[in-house]
């Protein structure tokens, strides 16, 4: 009988940490999650320590192994996948010396107007995206704001890569970044899969501080001793790269077609499709366009910065009632906020919810805030909620127009929903209405975990293809959901309002910010 695989694959996402273990034809094993202690030190920042990714990481997956009873000596493989956009600093030891500078941090958004002013077309062409909260400006603002920080770090690297590193006890100059990244970099070659001297000269980034680039499937090193200790595995298990948590989630989606459309109803609220080239968005600066981990395969992406986090706020911030229920009835607090807005009409009554908490990133307007419009005296707080769920369809909507625009001939007609709110029907059904598109869900959840080890499984040469074994371990769900056609045209006028909206309040939300960031004046006479 031939000896069994099994698969590892880990997502160090936002919100926490998923290991998950897979055997050879794609069945999950067993998974653990262990949330994140996010770290909010001042207004717009957001950081982690980068070793609470290594403790997560070794927490859940001896989690998974005590809970699989698999013997660790037929763990095949392991792959780590995570956050795409922010960054963490390294010494020649592999030692932390700066914190998680996260997606979510806004500290560097001086330098994102720098790099605009300076090179923002050139950054586009090269990156496939323009100078955002991403590694070139959170790179400058380490190299202005702490030189002494900057002097220390050997390599900048990304959560997945560092905690690959430590399991393999690499050292700084072994640092690398896999090519599915290289969009956010700021300074990368996308095309060519390498860096771009003209932009590190332009801004004066050693080019030694940037980590080799690898493909996802490159091994880069094997468990150590201690790791195994740490995991409960044994030494020695190849550690492939990995990817990008975005690139890894639409490989375990079964995104690897050209005309699939993918909703990442996650933190980050994502709307993407499969391409078949490079295409960067140099007229609308709204899409971001990355590789994907198939090769000649690409993906162009726009996203809501934390739109996600605008129901967890609300949840937390004005759902008191209905989480103490959802907890009396052993069920999720967003199933009973569901329920309540099945009767509120489309359009919620002439509410609008712009959800850009954080300031608009696709197109990048750090000016652009969160906001509800148009609301009287009739609207109870389950208008404003569902308000929040057809303000990021609205969002899509505008996406989507210019995604028609800029792909060509590319036919589209339905939506891979995937994240935790694939599993609200109706905001599903908004989407779906707003879109006038197909929206289906698929036959299973752990989609980033499962594209890393497919990943994983790739490295070591027991699947033999990526894009047909992700076709084989993914299928889609019945029913569809369908759009319905008055929905969709009435929505239309909403969709019309919502851009009106956004365009005309960024002047006072502009204002609004520059006030914040004048200092309160002392009593003059104590």
């Amino acid at each position: 009988m031939a000896e069994k695989n099994y698969f590892i694959g880990v997502d160090l996402g936002t919100a926490g940490t998923k290991a998950a273990i897979f055997d050879t034809d794609g069945n999950l094993i067993a998974d653990a999650y262990e949330e994140s202690i996010l770290s909010y030190p001042k207004p717009g920042w957001v950081d982690q320590k980068m070793d609470d990714f290594y403790r997560s990481a070794c927490k859940s997956i001896r989690e998974i192994v005590e809970k699989s009873k698999i013997n660790p000596h037929h763990v095949a493989a392991i792959a780590f996948d995570g956050q795409m956009a922010g960054i963490g600093g390294i010494n020649e030891k592999w030692e932390a010396v700066t914190r998680y500078d996260s997606w979510l941090d806004t500290r560097c958004e001086p330098y994102i107007g720098i790099m605009r002013e300076k090179a923002g077309d050139l950054v586009l062409k090269s990156t496939g995206t323009s100078p955002s909260y991403n590694h070139g400006p959170k790179i400058l603002w380490w190299k202005k704001e702490a030189p002494d920080v900057f002097k220390k770090v050997c390599k900048f690297v990304m959560p997945a890569g560092y905690v690959a590193g430590k399991m393999a006890d690499l050292k700084g100059d072994e640092a690398f970044i896999d090519y599915t990244y290289l969009t956010f970099s700021g300074f990368g070659d996308i095309k060519n899969k390498s860096w771009n001297k003209e932009l590190c000269d332009l801004f004066d980034i050693p080019s030694e501080k940037l980590p080799r680039i690898v493909s996802p499937w490159e091994i880069v090193g094997k468990l150590s001793s201690r790791a195994a200790r740490d995991t409960g595995l044994v030494e020695g298990i190849p550690i492939a790269a990995g990817a990008g948590d975005q690139a890894a989630g639409f490989l375990g989606a079964g995104l690897v077609d050209v005309g699939q459309l993918v909703d990442v109803a996650g933190t980050a609220s994502c709307f993407a499709s499969c391409v078949p080239r490079f295409i960067p968005d140099l007229e609308n600066k709204t899409f971001l366009c990355f590789r994907s981990v198939v090769p000649d395969l690409w993906y162009l992406l726009a996203y809501i910065n934390g739109g996600g986090l605008c129901l967890r706020w609300f949840r937390d911030e004005f759902a008191e009632e209905e989480k103490k229920k959802a907890k009396e009835k052993g069920v999720d607090p967003y199933e009973i906020l569901n329920k309540k807005i099945e009767k509120i009409p489309p359009g919620s009554d002439g509410l609008i919810f712009i959800p850009h908490l954080g300031g608009r990133v696709c197109p990048y307007n750090p000016y652009v805030r969160g906001s509800w419009f148009g609301f009287s005296w009739g609207h109870t707080k389950f208008h404003f909620y569902r308000a929040i769920l057809e303000g990021i369809a609205y969002e899509y909507s505008y996406y989507f127009d210019i995604l028609k625009k800029i792909s060509g001939d590319i036919f589209f007609k339905e939506v891979r929903v995937i994240g935790g709110g694939a599993r609200s029907r109706i905001w599903n059904q908004i989407k779906s209405d707003v879109l006038n598109l197909f929206y289906t869900r698929v036959n299973r959840e752990e989609l980033a975990v499962l594209g890393s080890a497919i990943v994983a499984g790739y490295a070591v040469g027991i699947f033999p293809d990526l894009a047909s074994t992700s076709r084989k371990f993914i299928s889609t769900l019945s029913p569809k959901i369908s759009p319905r056609l008055s929905y969709h045209r009435y929505y239309r006028n909403f969709c019309k309002v919502y851009v009106d909206l956004m365009n005309s309040q960024v002047n006072p939300s502009k204002e609004l910010v520059e006030i914040q960031r004048i200092s309160l004046p002392g009593e003059e006479n104590g």
